[in-house]
């Protein structure tokens, strides 16, 4: 059923990267959750009616609100698609993000409803009737709710969708409450008691965490990540296979929406090397880095030392020194001051942001201690810095 919608309403449908491709997305998944979402309100609204259950009729609203979450995500992704102007130059991809945060809330505020109902049904019930069709139609629900999640799971990871992802996981977390549902209604048809409160209060709690973790989902791109290890080893790989590049280090990716990211990184090139050839592949790789990756990337050239022995050799020193301590620890810029007494190995560290600010002094000690144990000569002159990448890579 997905392979069929999404080609028949969504052209060019492999292109994810093309904005427009993305809106088709976004509108083919907004129109299927406000059909599904409403039918199923309507459905479950009558049976709460019908069988006087607060917890059917709380399960209705949620769908209800899952219709006008899908409303502000079309909304969302159509506004997202606008183009940069004079005032927004990196565009409006981060309105996607928003209106996601916005659904959250949503969730958030129909789960605390349905808490306070619920509640109210705990310390006053009132009599349920019990009716086996009540029990299909929300067992259909649960097949609709979970067919939902998985369309806009595999729709939402296709386009890097926050929006789908955590439309998705609200889905999921109404197959849930649901299932919920249905066990309170089953427990009153064989048992005759009445625990339509309990599980009201379990669902609206359910719903809350489910707000509650969309919500720390889209905020964490508009406050800034660190950046992916795949896209860290992506775009690294990328810059160190062109010719005449013989390192890399100090990206840096700020995300402007789903596939709207702009970069900057530093390109070692050899100290000797053609200014102006280099500056060329320089802009070629910047030129490529947005055909191939549709990431506006922005190079800085560091020129390293390739030739001179002694200073690869000492070089080569610190790389081992810093193995034995720590493989995570990497380091750039580096350069030597050289003497007869005294070698001043000059820089730049960067270490893991779980590393505190009271263990790098005792980490820059260390290290100047173990180089001097290989060489009495060396004074190392370090510059921390903390990684930007996550932690996971690490």
């Amino acid at each position: 059923m997905t392979g069929f919608l999404v080609k028949r309403f969504v052209k060019d449908h492999d292109n994810v990267e093309d904005v427009r491709v993305r809106t088709a997305y976004g509108t083919l998944t907004s129109m299927v959750g406000i059909g599904c979402n409403l039918l199923l309100f309507v459905s479950k609204l009558c049976i709460g009616i019908l069988v006087h259950s607060i917890s059917v009729m709380a399960d209705a609203f949620n769908n209800l609100s899952d219709a006008a979450s899908s409303i502000i995500g079309f909304v969302g992704v159509k506004m997202a698609e606008k183009p940069a102007d004079d005032d927004h130059p990196f565009g409006h991809g981060r309105i996607e993000y928003i209106a996601a945060f916005i659904v959250a809330f949503l969730v958030i505020q129909v789960g605390f409803s349905l808490f306070k109902t619920s509640f109210g049904k705990v310390l006053h019930p009132e009599d349920m009737s019990f009716r086996w069709i009540s029990i299909l139609i929300l067992l259909m629900s649960v097949g609709i709710k979970l067919w939902l999640s998985c369309f806009n799971k595999k729709l939402g990871k296709r386009i890097n969708s926050k929006v789908m992802l955590a439309t998705s996981a609200d889905a999921l977390g109404d197959v849930v409450t649901t299932s919920a549902t249905i066990c309170s209604i089953g427990i009153y048809g064989a048992l005759g008691f009445n625990v339509d409160g309990i599980v009201g209060l379990i669902v609206s709690v359910v719903v809350m965490i489910a707000g509650v973790n969309i919500a720390k989902d889209t905020l964490a791109p508009l406050i800034g990540e660190a950046i992916d290890p795949e896209i860290y080893d992506k775009i690294t790989s990328f810059v160190e296979s062109f010719d005449g590049i013989v390192g890399s280090h100090d990206l840096i990716v700020h995300n402007y929406g789903p596939s709207r990211s702009m970069a900057s990184i530093h390109a070692e090139v050899p100290n000797d090397c053609d200014v102006e050839r280099t500056h060329e592949i320089i802009d070629h790789i910047e030129r490529e880095a947005m055909r191939r990756m549709g990431i506006l990337l922005v190079i800085h050239m560091d020129p390293v030392e390739t030739h001179d022995e002694r200073v690869v050799e000492f070089k080569e020193l610190v790389t081992s020194v810093l193995d034995g301590i720590d493989s995570r620890l990497t380091f750039h810029d580096f350069r030597m001051v050289d003497g007869v007494e005294r070698i001043n190995l000059i820089f730049d560290l960067v270490v893991p942001r779980e590393y505190k600010p009271s263990v790098l002094g005792k980490l820059k000690a260390r290290i100047t201690e173990d180089v001097a144990k290989k060489d009495r000569r060396c004074c190392c002159v370090i510059t921390m810095e903390n990684s930007f990448i996550s932690e996971s890579r690490e």
